[in-house]
């Protein structure tokens, strides 16, 4: 394996197995992590919380571990970043609000913490966030606008954007980031990493989301291999989510490896309703090219669903209400403007209202079930544009007036609760990143990291 000399530039597989052959140790790997943070944090903003005391703690634990030959798990002494969404004991979890307390106290680490924990990853910190993570950027009251570490002039997207750009900036190899309504993948591609968000009650999740069957957690990582190891520690069981599915027969990186040439993929550039940026277009159709000619049968062909934004956004609505009528009494003068705004209208949503919009949902569920019985994945871009200016929560001049207008590819796949990911795939001119987005059926989480990592390997050999 081509090692790089620079912790901070390696990938999580890297890292153990230059543990593993003693050529590094976790403390050494934290120590350059820690360093890159200090140097670029600043630039980006993509943490809220740095712990180097406890990084550093946990890290000669781990290399205790390696030294002795008893590596407690897959990513023992990986540094490991945490959306400040997670409860995570010893740590604020202040979802980016002024109106959330400080003080805690903070006794509960919730599945994803755990589970990292367990593993003996290294926790280096807590990455921002907007406001309870209800919007496509990260800019909040609390902690500012984060930035693209490809050209800080651009926003990270969101709302995992934090998680992004540290991952993207060299300043942590693997993240965890929540997604909502394209909140790991948007992000993922604008900055150029991996991002994915499995099938609803793959990752648990504690406490309860408001958000509901909207609801998931993923990894954002270098690769689509880190991507697969990160997730055959998150998606172990945890008794706190009822949502929860059971537990996987096999390993998420050993089904990545499975052969996939012959598969009937699904080509949708527009989903048959997107305009898209006529860059991003390009690139996504050379993409698909090769692609075409790397043994996967490539079908140009739309799922069939109209735009489902409009049951999106009442769900939306409805559960950011949900969660914020828990808030302290005043907190409505102190949010986001924009998410008070989300605020008024959930408070209108009737049980109806919510109830009809599950039945979209449903409606779009079933059609992409029959869909999927002719067409193995399907592929779509991520974004229908590249990352735009950062402080803004639509693209500046396009009219706009709602985050979900601006991310049309990836909110569906929320209603559906179906797995997708997205890969980087090339840059702009301006040398901004595109992703291109890998679709699957419910609960065959395995096959699209296996698609993935295929499509990875033939847009980079």
């Amino acid at each position: 394996m081509n090692i790089p000399t620079e912790p901070a530039s390696m990938t999580a597989v890297q890292l153990v197995s230059a543990y593993a052959a003693g050529a590094l140790s976790p403390v050494e790997a934290t120590e350059a992590i820690l360093a890159a943070i200090d140097e670029r944090n600043d630039a980006v903003n993509a943490y809220c919380l740095v712990d180097s005391d406890r990084a550093l703690v946990q890290a000669k634990d781990s290399e205790a571990r390696w030294h002795s030959g008893h590596a407690r798990g897959l990513l023992d002494g990986v540094p490991v970043s945490i959306k400040d969404i997670f409860l995570t004991e010893d740590w604020p979890t202040m979802r980016g609000s002024t109106a959330v307390d400080p003080n805690g106290p903070w006794t509960v680490d919730s599945p994803v913490p755990a589970r990292l924990r367990d593993d003996g990853m290294v926790f280096l910190g807590k990455t921002t966030t907007p406001e309870i993570a209800w919007k496509a950027v990260t800019d909040s009251p609390l902690t500012g606008i984060t930035r693209n570490p490809v050209d800080p002039s651009k926003t990270a997207g969101g709302s995992s954007g934090g998680s992004a750009a540290a991952v993207a900036g060299g300043m942590g190899p693997v993240s965890v980031g929540t997604d909502g309504g394209g909140s790991i993948r948007i992000p993922a591609s604008f900055c150029g990493i991996v991002g994915f968000k499995p099938t609803h009650g793959r990752v648990p999740l504690y406490p309860a989301s408001p958000f509901g069957p909207l609801a998931h957690a993923g990894p954002m990582t270098r690769t689509v291999e880190d991507t697969a190891l990160l997730m055959d520690i998150l998606s172990l069981p945890d008794p706190r989510d009822p949502t929860a599915l059971a537990p996987t027969i096999a390993t998420f990186r050993g089904q990545m490896l499975r052969d996939v040439r012959g598969l009937t993929v699904a080509y949708s550039p527009t989903l048959g309703y997107v305009d898209v940026d006529p860059e991003v277009a390009a690139i996504v159709d050379g993409a698909m090219r090769t692609l075409a000619d790397a043994e996967l049968r490539v079908v140009a062909t739309d799922p069939g669903f109209a735009d489902p934004r409009e049951a999106f956004e009442v769900m939306w609505a409805a559960g950011a209400a949900a969660m914020l009528a828990k808030f302290p009494e005043g907190s409505r003068d102190k949010v986001d403007p924009g998410l008070r705004a989300v605020w008024e209208r959930g408070e209108t949503v009737s049980a109806v209202d919510y109830l009809d919009a599950r039945a979209v949902a449903a409606e779009v569920g079933i059609a992409m079930g029959t869909f999927h019985t002719g067409y193995d994945v399907l592929i779509t871009p991520t974004m229908p544009i590249p990352a735009f200016e950062a402080g803004h929560d639509v693209p500046p001049g396009s009219g706009f007036d709602s985050w979900s207008q601006w991310t049309p590819f990836t909110y569906p796949f929320n209603l559906t609760q179906q797995p997708s990911i997205s890969i980087p795939v090339g840059n702009t001119e301006a040398g901004l990143p595109v992703g291109l987005q890998i679709v699957g059926p419910r609960h065959s989480d395995d096959l699209v990291l296996a698609v993935a990592r295929y499509v990875e390997a033939a847009l980079t050999s």
